[in-house]
C-alpha cells in the first residue's frame, strides 16, 4: 500500500498514557505529511507505522514520555506533528540499582479463577507435561553428530512402534570440552543442563550420550538414584560405530515403552508452568500483544499456574516498576542481584544494555532499549512477583516469576526449558520463525498486517486491539483458552506443524581455556 492509499485511511494514533507527550501511527504503512488526526494533529513529515510524532512543541533538553515514563530527552526542539525518530532522542541513565523502591506497591491478590482444567501428562513427581518426549542429553558437544545420526535411525525405525510418544529430542549444546569447569560461573550451564532432563515434557525417562574424556562429566547430569542412563562412546566394549548406535538405540527403546505408556489426563489450570517471552519486538508490542499477553498471565496467575518473564536486559530499565511489586524484600533483593549481575556481566564484554536494541527494533519504531523495555515488561500483568530464578534455576514456586535471562531468543527459550517451562508464549512485530522442540510455542502478533501475511506462522492475533475491534480483556481471555487448547494438544501451533524448531543454546559466562 503506498502512501496516498494510507491517506484515505482514517488517521489513527495511540497514546498510552495521559502524560505522554508522543503517539504512535496505527496505519498500515504509516501517514504521510499532511495527515490530519481526529483530535486535530497534523503530521508535518511521513511517519512510518508505530513510529512516534510529537502531540506537542518539544524543546531541546526536554523530557520524551510514553507509558507516562520518560524514553529520552530532545537533542534539539520537536514540533508538534514531526516524526520522533531515534536520531532525535538522548537516552537517559539506567535507573539506579541502591535507590529502588522495594515491595512499596504489592498488588492485592487477584480473586482466584476456578475450573479451568487441561489435558497434560501427569509425572511419578506431580509435575505436568504439554509433551510427550523422550529426551536425550550429551554432556559434550563432540558427540552431536553421533546423536543426530542415532536420532534420525530411533525416528525412523522405533518411534512408529510407539504411537503415544510425540518425538525424540536431541539435547545437544557446544558445553563440556575446553571449559573452565569449576569456575564460579560454570553453575550456570551445567545446572541448565541437569534442569533440562528433568523438563516435565520429558516424563523422568534420563538418557545420557557422552564421550569420556570430556570435563563435564556424563554422570553430573544423571540425578541421583537414576541408574543405567549414561552410553559413553569411549567404552572399550563397543567394537565399533555401529555398536556405539545400536547401544543409544538399545537405551532409547528401553524409555520409549515408558514414555508410550503416559496419557493425558485432566489437569487442573494450576499445573502449568508457562514461559513469555518476545522476539523481533515493535512500537506496538508494549500497546497490543504484550498488554493481552500480561492478562492472560493474570489469569493463569489467578488460577494458580506458575508462570515466568525474562530477558535482563529488556526489563532493567524499567526495573523500577518492577520492584515496586515484589512480594516481599527477599524477592526485591533478588531482583535487584540479578540486574546488577547483569551489569556487571556486559561491563567485562565492553558492551551496556542499549546494544539490545536491534535494527528491527528501530524500524518497528522502538528508539532505544528504554521504551522497549517499558514495552516488555507488560507481559508481565498485574499481579505481585513472587519469585526470582537465577539462569537454569528450576522454578519451585507458584505465581508470577522473574526467571533471569539473556534476551537472546534461543538463550532465553533455553533456560525457560531448563526452569520447568511446558509452554511458551511468544509475542513479535517484525515476525520470527523461532520454535522449540521441547515445548509448544504459541506465536502472537503485535500487528494484523503482520498475522495476515504470515498466517501459517503466527498463531494469534493481537493487532486487533489496535484497531478497536477488540479490547486487551477480550484478546486476552481468547489467548488464555487457546493456551489450555495447546497445552491439551487440541490445537498445535505452527511452528509444531511446520516442524521448525530452533537449536539449544547454552548461557556460559564462564571462561573457556
Amino acid at each position: 500500500m503506498d502512501q496516498d492509499v494510507a491517506a484515505k485511511e482514517q488517521p489513527r494514533y495511540i497514546k498510552l498514557n495521559e502524560r505522554d507527550n508522543v503517539a504512535i501511527v496505527v496505519n498500515d504503512f504509516g501517514l504521510p505529511a499532511g495527515a490530519r488526526f481526529a483530535s486535530g494533529l497534523t503530521l508535518r513529515a511521513f511517519v512510518p507505522q508505530g513510529h512516534k510524532t510529537a502531540l506537542v512543541d518539544i524543546a531541546e533538553g526536554e523530557p520524551i514520555v510514553r507509558y507516562g515514563e520518560i524514553i529520552g530527552y530532545a537533542l534539539s526542539p520537536i514540533l508538534a506533528g514531526e516524526w520522533v525518530d531515534e536520531a532525535r532522542i538522548r537516552m537517559p541513565d539506567a535507573p539506579a540499582l541502591d535507590k529502588l523502591e522495594i515491595s512499596t506497591a504489592v498488588p492485592a491478590p487477584l480473586p482466584p479463577l476456578e475450573g479451568f482444567t487441561f489435558e497434560g501428562y501427569r509425572n511419578p513427581d506431580g509435575s505436568v507435561g504439554t509433551k510427550n518426549i523422550l529426551g536425550i542429553s550429551s554432556s559434550v558437544q563432540c558427540v552431536k553428530g553421533t546423536m543426530e545420526y542415532a536420532v534420525k535411525r530411533i525416528r525412523a525405525e522405533l518411534l512408529p512402534k510407539y504411537p503415544n510418544v510425540d518425538d525424540v529430542v536431541p539435547l545437544t549444546h557446544a558445553y563440556g570440552c575446553g571449559v573452565a569447569i569449576t569456575a564460579p560461573d560454570a553453575v550456570v550451564p551445567i545446572r541448565t543442563l541437569q534442569n533440562l532432563a528433568l523438563n516435565p515434557n520429558f516424563g523422568g525417562e534420563i538418557l545420557v550420550v557422552g564421550l569420556g574424556c570430556e570435563k563435564l562429566a556424563p554422570e553430573r547430569l544423571v540425578p541421583e538414584g537414576v541408574d543405567n542412563a549414561i552410553v559413553r562412546m569411549q567404552d572399550e566394549a563397543f567394537d565399533g560405530f555401529g555398536a556405539i548406535v545400536e547401544a543409544i538405540m538399545t537405551q532409547a527403546e528401553a524409555r520409549l515403552k515408558v514414555l508410550n505408556t503416559r496419557k493425558r489426563e485432566t489437569c487442573p489450570a494450576s499445573d502449568l508452568v508457562i514461559g513469555l517471552q518476545c522476539g523481533g519486538s515493535d512500537a506496538f508490542s508494549g500497546v497490543t500483544a504484550n498488554p493481552a499477553v500480561g492478562f492472560a498471565a493474570d489469569l493463569l496467575v489467578r488460577a494458580g499456574a506458575t508462570v515466568m518473564f525474562s530477558e535482563v536486559t529488556e526489563v532493567r530499565d524499567a526495573i523500577q516498576l518492577l520492584t515496586r511489586r515484589a512480594i516481599n524484600e527477599d524477592v526485591g533483593r533478588a531482583l535487584v542481584r540479578e540486574m546488577a549481575w547483569y551489569d556487571s556481566y556486559l561491563a567485562r564484554g565492553g558492551a551496556d544494555r542499549s546494544a539490545n536494541t536491534t535494527p528491527g527494533n528501530k524500524k518497528g519504531g522502538l528508539a532505544n532499549i528504554v521504551e522497549k523495555s517499558l514495552g516488555s515488561i507488560v507481559k508481565s500483568g498485574s499481579s505481585a512477583i513472587t519469585g526470582v530464578l537465577s539462569p537454569g534455576e528450576k522454578a519451585t514456586q507458584k505465581g508470577m516469576l522473574f526467571a533471569a535471562t539473556p534476551a537472546s531468543d534461543f538463550i532465553c527459550g533455553t533456560l525457560q526449558l531448563a526452569s520447568g517451562m511446558t509452554l511458551q508464549v511468544f509475542t513479535t512485530g517484525r515476525g520470527t520463525p523461532y520454535g522449540l522442540a521441547a515445548a509448544p510455542v504459541i506465536k502472537v502478533a503485535t500487528r494484523s498486517e503482520l498475522a495476515r501475511r504470515w498466517k501459517d506462522l503466527i498463531d494469534f492475533d493481537a493487532g486487533k486491539i489496535a484497531t478497536g475491534e477488540k479490547t486487551i480483556e477480550e484478546t486476552g481471555w481468547d489467548l488464555f483458552r487457546l493456551i489450555l487448547d495447546v497445552a491439551s494438544g487440541r490445537t498445535k501451533p505452527w511452528s509444531d506443524r511446520w516442524g521448525i524448531h530452533n537449536d539449544l543454546t547454552l548461557f556460559n559466562p564462564a571462561p573457556v581455556t
